[in-house]
């Protein structure tokens, strides 16, 4: 199954997310990130990813989590994503051509402009807890079914 990442970057009681512009996940808030270049280890990529999406250099990054995702109707889309989360970070973040990025509560995210899965892992790691996962996804992007376990 080929890998993708995700980082969020977080200060106080914040999280930014950035609105995906265009591609996979147009229209959805989410983390920062993408797909290895060729012979790119997972760690460099989030690294990349978040440099080239909203122009940060992200430190110290932690996993926290690892989501398989499996489309019912759209195997080419089947994914792991290994998720990153950081408080220390070069620059400041700005919008991209794929990227616009916004920060906000970790207690009022915009869960309706989201993939649906999030709501499911999403909290768990802002509580501090590290988590594996999968999810099913059927027609629509609607989760047909889930395991979600604590590691």
């Amino acid at each position: 199954m080929k890998q993708a990442t995700l980082l969020f970057l977080l200060k106080d009681n914040q999280i930014l997310l950035a609105m995906k512009k265009r591609g996979f996940g147009q229209g959805r808030w989410n983390g920062v990130g993408g797909k290895p270049e060729e012979n790119e280890n997972i760690l460099d990529t989030a690294v990349r990813e978040t440099q080239e999406e909203i122009s940060v250099i992200p430190k110290n990054i932690s996993q926290v989590a690892t989501l398989d995702f499996y489309f019912q109707n759209k195997s080419e889309w089947n994914q792991q994503v290994l998720v990153f989360i950081t408080n220390d970070w070069e620059g400041e973040p700005s919008e991209s051509e794929e990227m616009k990025p916004q920060w906000f509560e970790t207690n009022n995210l915009p869960f309706d402009s989201m993939w649906p899965d999030d709501p499911f892992w999403l909290p768990s790691i802002l509580s501090g807890k590290k988590i594996q996962a999968e999810f099913t996804f059927g027609d629509n992007d609607i989760v047909l079914d889930k395991k979600i376990n604590e590691i």
